[in-house]
């Protein structure tokens, strides 16, 4: 991996971090105290459903489209 492929990858990162804390700010919000494993299943979730949906939009970095 080289230099442009992580600064092609960086933004995506910061947008699935925020992406994770925003989704468990609203869930928290919405439904209250939830526990440390649903926490992680939405994080795996937000994570996993982020990188699919960018690729399927077309815009995904170089390093996630199958070769």
């Amino acid at each position: 991996m080289d230099r442009e492929q992580l600064i092609e990858l960086v933004p995506h990162y910061v947008a699935m971090l925020i992406l994770a804390f925003l989704t468990l700010a609203v869930v928290s919000v919405a439904v209250g105290e939830i526990g440390f494993w649903i926490e992680v299943a939405l994080i795996v979730v937000v994570v996993f459903g982020y990188r699919l949906v960018v690729v399927r939009l077309g815009v995904g970095p170089s390093v996630w489209e199958s070769p």
